[in-house]
């Protein structure tokens, strides 16, 4: 199939993976719609906060233009009650000179003729003198607003005088003047009935108008400029947390790794997010404009429409290149709110000291203005304060497009633009985006790879031949990787294989059946320090995990990988996938070089992985799965759909073709991921563990993709199921400890590693499901001690297993040549022996498997002098290797037992693939085949619990014992 290269492939990936993000945000519409509209809510929060405001400044006419003021024209007395925190009861006011019968009259006029109240005589009190009223208001505190004192010197002349408390009080934001509201209207009410007294004319008219002058608006503190950076910094945040969330999900979960290994380009990668991130930056800032208008601000409606709205496009784009940078440190996705939160409260109280002028000011260094200017909120809040400073009051027109670059009304110092703050967001954007893609490379992926420092600065990079990836984080001090030395295999096949790929290297001769050509791969995890805290120095040894594999994987054929945890497997097939670098030999992929960036780039194109966890989205569909890795890998457009439901149909996935995946059950999703691996017809397909969670039916079903997959490409796979290994591989290998120790096709391996033959023998009578009567007990007890001598006879083999229907034999190899007779001398007794059938058969490959984990880790044991502790039957501990089959005890010679006593040693894999003790056999006699085991000293003795364990010999059963004490 012929892919898509360069461009073409460019926009393909492009456009694939802007779909995957839009599908992405769709399916998440609570996060997609928090982003949009959440500028909705803290546009209405500010919208209620200056309705506030407003409904505050109501009283006062300061924030008005006032040119021909209204005039105020004899205001009344009011009540008492309507003075701040007066105490109840309460009198409107007092007064003194009640001696005299004229003022008397007087303050009864007062209360009579106050305009719209009359005023009852309980809400007044008299007395005779001022002392008398100070007396009264020291112990009455706060129950009266004001006092009046009258005297009357003659018949024409009365003099007063007035007592308020003239502080000016606040009470739920309203504020009250004592003048205006009490002394006036009581130096109006008492002036007016002194002059009708004395002219004797109750009806005199007496009008006082009162006049505010006239003034401009005060310059009111906008309420955008105020909270506005806070509450737009809280819309952009929402977009920062859930992009953050979302791109560092994709290398937590290694989703980013998986289309690397399709041949992902990171071009198209970068593009694809900046572009999603750009339309939905466009879009939130274009309905904060929208809003902000809806609601009639001065803010939005007396600015110019593109100044606001590149102010929030930039600065939110700000914040996305921003973000970008920020998630090359972060590894959970989990802590996106964390470092979201964070910057918020950064960003809140740096914004309060923008809005407070600094260090836009001219007592400010242009150095820290512009170190200032690198947090984005910063920006934003400087931004706001000179465009709300520019609609402050009804005079002010705002800022137009072709002011921008000007000083903005209202700002006097001037220091920078709003075109200046355009510049400074546009350019910090490329900064931040810039350093997100060298961080990106420098600091260590989900693999523990980086590059250089200086990556960008060598010519290898920009002229496509890629450079030197590193592994450790960028404060690890790598010591040098310690050579892997050359130990030459003991398995002659292994020793083959490796003589043969080392000719072919050497010559240089191409192998046209070969796919896949290992020649000595190495690879070492170095040794490192850190530095912690404290000055700590933490350091870590260096870890030999692929010892040199030397192995040619044949076209058309399956190669099965085989060992336990920790073999050295997915090193040696993530380093066959570019996922991690090799530190010593090569890889020949169709002829392309692993260790090469233009080999790699060429290799990940041919090559079809199906990792060990599937590496999916859960919130997309089968479907817009492989049509993704599709366009990832390149297929043409037009065959993308066919391509795409025949690799359905063939997992047998078409009915849940539309079904999201994470409602796949584990089955489901590994089907899923195999055939996204045969994806774009594969020369190379490397399978890891393909069937794991399916059931019988769909792994036989599998089984066939892959058995008629070989066709044309080379597989390689790896799994536990040793069936599996058994009926797809053409060849298998096993590793353990990180070198190959076996090779070859599964009969092969039975035949030299398994521990023999399998014989079953089964008896007439055992299969009609009823107890036999007791004369037919005793003959089938009869026949199976004669088939159990038999063996023994012939074969001096013992039952491994037995019951009333079978018995079951496991013959060495070394009796290999006298099975032909022995069968056949057994077939001519079957009717004596009353045997139904007898099956024979070679050992299992888990067999194999266990055999050889056992000896590499008693090989390894050997090497590192690793012993674990075994407790035999009369209470002695022995130390032993592990792996050790045979082990002879020290201390036990006696007459009756000369040579000692032995026993034999059950092992298992733990969870971890390490061989751990699960038994062992009865105490017996060491074979006299065996040397008699040299004597221990005196303090060597068991002596059962008095001291410490004593150190076992290894008994080989083939030769003589070997002794590791």
């Amino acid at each position: 199939m012929n892919l898509q290269r360069g461009f073409a492939l460019l926009y393909l990936q492009f456009r694939a993976l802007l779909k995957k993000n839009l599908l992405l945000s769709w399916r998440n519409k609570r996060a997609m719609f928090l982003q949009l509209f959440s500028s909705l809510f803290f546009i209405f929060l500010i919208f209620c906060i200056e309705k506030a405001t407003d409904a505050q400044n109501a009283n006062t006419t300061a924030y008005e233009v006032v040119r021909d003021p209204k005039p105020l024209v004899a205001p009344a007395i009011p009540p008492c009650e309507d003075k701040f925190f007066v105490k109840l009861p309460c009198f409107d006011f007092v007064w003194s000179g009640n001696e005299s019968q004229t003022v008397d009259t007087i303050v009864t006029a007062i209360r009579q003729n106050n305009p719209g109240r009359p005023i009852p005589d309980s809400k007044v009190k008299s007395f005779r003198t001022p002392a008398e009223v100070d007396e009264f208001l020291s112990n009455n505190r706060m129950h009266v607003p004001g006092a009046l004192h009258f005297e009357e010197v003659n018949a024409s002349v009365i003099s007063y005088g007035l007592q308020t408390n003239s502080t000016p009080l606040a009470k739920r934001g309203q504020f009250e003047d004592p003048t205006l509201k009490f002394q006036i209207p009581l130096q109006i009410a008492a002036e007016r009935e002194i002059a009708r007294s004395l002219i004797g004319d109750p009806n005199f008219r007496w009008t006082v108008e009162l006049k505010e002058f006239p003034h401009p608006a005060m310059q009111t503190l906008s309420t955008i400029a105020i909270v506005g950076p806070t509450f737009f910094l809280a819309i952009a945040m929402f977009s920062f947390v859930f992009q953050i969330g979302s791109f560092v999900t994709e290398k937590e979960l290694k989703l980013r790794q998986a289309m690397t290994m399709m041949g992902l380009l990171d071009s198209a990668y970068w593009l694809s997010w900046l572009s999603w991130e750009g339309i939905m930056t466009l879009l939130s800032s274009l309905f904060i404009t929208l809003f902000g208008m809806m609601f009639q601000f001065d803010f939005f409606l007396n600015n110019n429409f593109a100044v606001l709205f590149l102010v929030f496009f930039l600065f939110q784009l700000n914040m996305v290149g921003f973000a970008f940078m920020l998630s090359a440190f972060i590894s959970k996705s989990s802590s996106a709110t964390t470092i979201g939160f964070s910057i918020f409260i950064i960003g809140f109280f740096t914004q309060i000291v923008t809005i407070n002028g600094f260090p836009y000011s001219d007592n400010f260094s242009k150095t820290l203005q512009n170190i200032w200017s690198l947090f984005p909120p910063n920006l934003l809040a400087q931004a706001l304060k000179l465009l709300s400073d520019a609609t402050s009051s009804p005079e002010d027109i705002g800022v137009s497009w072709s002011r921008r670059t000007k000083c903005a009304p209202n700002d006097d110092e001037c220091v920078i633009t709003i075109n200046d703050i355009y510049i400074w967001l546009a350019a910090t954007f490329f900064v931040w985006v810039v350093l997100a893609i060298y961080f990106d490379n420098i600091i260590p992926n989900a693999s523990g790879v980086r590059k250089s420092l200086y990556y960008f600065l060598r010519p290898v990079y920009w002229t496509g031949k890629g450079g030197k990836e590193k592994e450790g984080g960028i404060c690890s001090c790598i010591g040098s990787t310690p050579p892997v030395e050359h130990i030459s295999p003991d398995d002659e096949d292994v020793l083959e294989e490796e003589n043969l790929v080392k000719t072919q290297a050497e010559e240089g001769a191409v192998d046209p059946n070969v796919a896949v050509q290992i020649r000595g791969l190495a690879k070492t995890y170095p040794g490192t320090r850190k530095i912690g805290c404290c000055c700590k120095c933490k350091k870590t040894s260096p870890y030999h995990a692929l010892k040199g594999l030397w192995v040619n994987l044949a076209k058309d054929q399956l190669f099965c990988l085989l060992g336990p945890n920790g073999a050295g497997k997915t090193t040696a097939i993530n380093c066959l996938t570019g996922i991690t670098p090799v530190t010593d030999g090569d890889a020949l992929i169709y002829g392309y070089s692993i260790r090469s960036s233009v080999g790699m780039s060429n290799i990940r194109r041919i090559i079809g992985v199906c990792p060990q966890f599937d590496i999916l989205w859960t919130a997309l569909s089968g479907q817009e799965h492989l049509k993704l890795f599709s366009s990832i890998r390149g297929l043409p457009p037009a065959t993308i759909e066919s391509v795409v439901q025949k690799s359905l149909a063939e997992v047998k996935l078409t009915e849940a073709a539309k079904v999201r995946a994470g409602s796949y059950s584990g089955g489901m999703r590994r089907r899923l991921s195999v055939a996204a691996a045969l994806l774009g017809d594969p020369k190379l397909v490397i399978l890891d563990e393909p069937t794991t969670g399916m059931d019988p039916i769909t792994r036989r079903h599998v089984w066939d993709i892959i058995e008629n997959a070989k066709k044309g490409r080379a597989i390689v796979l790896t799994t536990h199921s040793m069936e599996e290994a058994d009926v797809l591989s053409d060849r298998i290998g096993i590793m353990a400890k990180g070198r190959l120790r076996c090779i070859g096709t599964s009969i092969r391996l039975k035949s030299r590693f398994g521990t023999g033959f399998i014989a079953n023998v089964s008896f007439t009578g055992s299969n009609n499901g009823h107890s036999p009567a007791n004369g037919d007990t005793v003959a089938t007890t009869y026949q199976h001690e004669s088939v159990k001598q038999f063996f023994k006879n012939h074969l001096d083999v013992v039952p491994k297993e037995e019951n009333r229907a079978f018995l079951t034999f496991v013959i060495p190899h070394d009796r290999e040549k006298l099975l032909t007779k022995f069968f056949k001398e057994l077939q001519e007794r079957e009717e004596e022996f009353g045997i139904a059938d007898i099956q024979l058969g070679l050992t299992t490959l888990e067999e194999v498997f266990l055999n050889i984990a056992r000896q590499a880790e008693l090989e390894n044991a050997a090497a590192e002098g690793r012993l674990v502790t075994l407790t035999i039957t009369s209470g002695a501990s022995v130390e032993i290797p592990v792996g050790a089959r045979f082990v002879g005890i020290p201390g036990t010679e006696s007459a009756e037992n000369p040579r000692g006593i032995m026993v034999e040693v059950y092992w298992q894999q733990d969870d971890s693939g390490a061989l751990c003790i699960s038994g062992h056999s009865d105490e017996i006699p060491v074979p006299h085949n065996c040397q008699p085991m040299a004597s221990q000293p005196a303090t060597s003795r068991i002596s059962f619990g008095r001291r410490g364990p004593v150190r076992g010999t290894v008994i080989n059963p083939d030769e003589n014992f070997t002794s590791t004490s």
